[in-house]
């Protein structure tokens, strides 16, 4: 008897023991426990927040992508622009071989050249005032042509030049333009006024104007093989390579612009979120690449059109065609920090601030 009870103490003892040492590894543990419970709440908050909708979507320039391409069809003789380069407004990205079409445009300076000669040597009275205004406008276009010469020299990185002076410059090979511009359109406007003043006009007259418009015409060929920036902004991306044999179509273009100052996301709305959605309304932005980071946006605008959708359904489908109708949203991006032109990203549209914009679209 005495021997049963001491073994029921024994087996008491470790039953104890281990009961307790169990006890200090669950508290010990707790802690940790907790911290990682934590730790995959704080990475589910976007999923775990009340929205009242959420769209697909791609970061791009707050103005919007251009895309520019060839005019006429030739060889690309010069790339004057590099991925990222600062571009401003009239600048020349891509010059195209432009032999033959200089070779036109002097060859109609010449006509023009003759045909006035023979209209000065005639000495019948005719209208001064209608001649003189002819010759102030093919003398303005001279200038306009010169202008852009020069502006398209200048535009050229100099290696070793400052800054500063390279940009005083430039500005003011830009003011000239505008000047030679403004002035164009005023001789215009003159020779119009002329042309009503006056009667018929001699054969000689008609010759020289046909000639002008020749050369004008002649010019303007010129100008399709120079591919200029028509915004101030950044060179997204340069497919351009010298040598290279281009034709005008919309899907071979050679140079993308935008304005990066600010960006924003293009949104492909469901159309059985169109109500929940106003414009005003608070946005958190989440991109692919960073997907532990939130960025904040507004609704700028919401289309009134809803149709297929381009970027695909979200998850795995994102990037096939879906039978589901969408509607375009645009959201500015309030601080895009490392965001680039082109990633993709999900838009959440916050329920606390969708009913106080009401009647907002």
């Amino acid at each position: 008897m005495a021997i049963n009870v001491a073994r029921d103490r024994l087996r008491g003892g470790r039953l104890a023991c281990v009961a307790a040492a169990a006890l200090g590894v669950a508290i010990a543990s707790a802690p940790e426990v907790y911290a990682q419970t934590a730790r995959a709440a704080d990475k589910s908050d976007t999923s775990t927040r009340k929205w009242d909708a959420t769209a697909p979507g791609r970061i791009e320039p707050r103005t919007q992508e251009v895309r520019l391409g060839a005019s006429t069809a030739g060889r690309i003789a010069e790339v004057r622009v590099k991925t990222n380069d600062k571009v401003f407004s009239g600048e020349l990205l891509v010059r195209l071989d432009d032999e033959e079409a200089l070779a036109r445009v002097a060859a109609a300076e010449a006509r023009v050249a003759g045909a006035e000669r023979a209209r000065d040597e005639q000495r019948r009275k005719g209208p001064a005032d209608l001649r003189r205004a002819e010759d102030d406008v093919a003398d303005a276009v001279k200038a306009v042509a010169l202008a852009w010469s020069r502006l398209d020299a200048v535009s050229v990185p100099h290696e070793g030049a400052a800054p500063a002076v390279e940009d005083a410059v430039l500005g003011g090979a830009r003011s000239a333009l505008a000047r030679a511009q403004d002035e164009l359109r005023q001789k215009q406007d003159i020779l119009r006024k002329a042309k009503d003043d006056a009667g018929l006009p001699t054969k000689e007259e008609s010759d020289v104007s046909a000639a002008r418009a020749d050369l004008m015409l002649a010019q303007a060929e010129l100008q399709k093989t120079r591919i200029r920036s028509p915004i101030d902004g950044t060179a997204l991306q340069v497919r351009a390579r010298a040598g290279e044999m281009v034709v005008p179509s919309p899907e071979q273009w050679l140079v993308l612009l935008g304005d990066v100052s600010g960006l924003a996301v293009r949104a492909e709305l469901d159309e059985h979120d169109f109500a929940k959605v106003r414009v005003g309304q608070r946005a958190v932005v989440r991109a692919y690449a960073f997907p532990d980071r939130e960025f904040e946006g507004r609704v700028r605008s919401i289309a009134h059109y809803v149709g297929p959708g381009r970027l695909g359904a979200q998850g795995p489908q994102r990037n096939k065609m879906s039978d589901v109708d969408v509607a375009e949203v645009v959201v500015d991006i309030t601080d895009a920090g490392p965001l680039a032109v082109g990633m993709q990203a999900d838009v959440y549209f916050s329920a606390e601030s969708a009913g106080q914009q009401q009647g907002m679209r």
